[in-house]
């Protein structure tokens, strides 16, 4: 038996390697190899427990840029040697969800990586319907693929069109995804963070303009950036309960919420002002398959780029002796991608 290296997190707050069985493609699947991961905020949960309706021993690794080495029986569309992307949302295919084609929040969803084993490992198996070609983007940008693709679905969702006046609401990876995008929609974009660290990187990484919604004359600067008026779209990527419940003072009459950070707890949403703006107010869930080829488009094209999100690099064989140190304890950190042996 032919076996690969995994790393496994095997309990909340352990991860170790392990040797497994490396998988052989079922008829509609591929075998991959991965070239570079992203680690998402979903790994970090996972690795310290607080990651909900997850169950261990797990292999994580769902933002991932691999290499099709082997074709199952019936596997059509990709060839040997061609770079993919994962599209990790495995969907029913049979709820209404899916029927009306929002795969994205289908009933029984399952995601490679949270809900079943994902790419922290040599060799991964994945149905062909989850692979996106990407031979044209480079391996380190294909890998963080997925996390554009959420913050393309919420400027979807928005209904960002071109001059528009938007307000992005967080930096952090998926914030600075919709900030990117919206941007690339010819959208007038401002992103709010409390973090001085995250505003310089949006403007030396996005050349965007930021506020601190810390500062007393917020509101203020806010309405200076937008010509005096409040932005029509405030798309908030925080998951905080109190940026999410002020989120409707931001907005001008008529305008639009979208809630792309998720918050484990409820909402109070002031009602006078949500029904005295006539406010829109939608969430944001994962991604279709039309926001990941969007984001590979953008990126063959180079309007969007890895270290708009990115500022880390990480070894794939020295991850589990480092991620505590260098990923859990590194407040610096945005957005890291790992690097596989080739």
């Amino acid at each position: 038996m032919t076996t690969m290296k995994t790393l496994v997190v095997a309990e909340p707050r352990q991860m170790v390697w392990q040797q497994r069985a490396k998988p052989t493609p079922a008829a509609h699947e591929v075998l991959i190899k991965p070239i570079a991961a992203g680690i998402c905020g979903t790994d970090i949960h996972a690795w310290a427990g607080n990651q909900p309706f997850f169950s261990y021993p797990r292999v994580l690794g769902h933002e991932l840029c691999g290499e099709v080495v082997e074709l199952g029986s019936q596997a059509s569309g990709f060839r040997l040697g061609q770079r993919v992307a994962l599209i990790p949302y495995v969907a029913c295919q049979q709820c209404d969800a899916c029927l009306s084609g929002k795969t994205n929040c289908c009933e029984k969803i399952s995601v490679i990586g949270v809900h079943q084993d994902g790419g922290f490992c040599e060799y991964l198996s994945v149905p062909t319907s989850n692979l996106l070609a990407v031979d044209e983007v480079d391996p380190e940008a294909a890998a963080l693929i997925e996390p554009f693709a959420i913050s393309a679905h919420a400027v979807r969702r928005a209904a960002v069109t071109a001059d528009e006046q938007v307000l992005v609401v967080g930096a952090g990876p998926i914030g600075l995804g919709v900030a990117a995008i919206a941007a690339a929609a010819g959208a007038n974009v401002v992103v709010a963070d409390t973090s001085e660290q995250r505003r310089a990187h949006v403007a030396q990484k996005l050349v965007l303009a930021t506020v601190n919604p810390l500062d007393a004359d917020f509101e203020a600067q806010l309405r200076a950036e937008f010509g005096g008026r409040l932005p029509a779209k405030v798309i908030d990527a925080t998951g905080s309960p109190a940026a999410m419940n002020g989120a409707v003072k931001l907005i001008r009459h008529g305008g639009t919420i979208v809630f792309v950070g998720l918050h484990k707890g409820d909402l109070v949403i002031p009602d006078i002002e949500f029904h005295k703006k006539e406010t829109t107010l939608l969430g944001s869930r994962n991604a279709t398959l039309e926001d990941f080829a969007k984001v590979g488009e953008l990126m063959a094209n180079g309007q969007l780029r890895a270290d708009m999100m990115l500022n880390r690099h990480y070894d794939f064989s020295t991850l589990a002796e480092r991620f505590e140190a260098d990923v859990i304890n590194n407040r610096d950190l945005i957005k890291g991608v790992i690097h596989f042996e080739r």
